[in-house]
């Protein structure tokens, strides 16, 4: 009986795993967006954390004070660098159950 319950329990973590896949593969397409500078620098980035468009509002571009501007960048990366991950683990977390599985995403 033991080794029914195992096996039934086993298929059903295949199943989590093959959907998992799938949906990492699917989040690799979608793309977050960070915006800092109250809308002076906006980032694009992919689910696969690949900088897709950077937009400077170019009234922000002081070559006086070139580290203002250096520090957005930081922000906006860093920002959709959290967005991309929170999105992960949403998404991975309506197949999960909310089950912390280190090493998945």
């Amino acid at each position: 009986m033991f080794g029914g319950n195992m096996q039934g329990m086993m298929k059903k973590v295949q199943k989590m795993q093959k959907e998992m896949k799938k949906l990492q593969d699917e989040l690799k397409q979608r793309t977050v967006e960070a915006t800092v500078g109250g809308g002076a620098l906006t980032i694009v980035m992919s689910g696969e954390k690949n900088v897709e468009s950077v937009h400077i509002d170019p009234s922000i571009i002081d070559p006086e004070d070139a580290e203002m501007l250096e520090d957005l960048v930081v922000a906006a990366v860093n920002e959709a660098n959290k967005k991309v991950d929170e999105m992960m683990a949403q998404e991975m977390g309506k197949i999960t159950g909310g089950m912390n599985l280190p090493g998945m995403f």
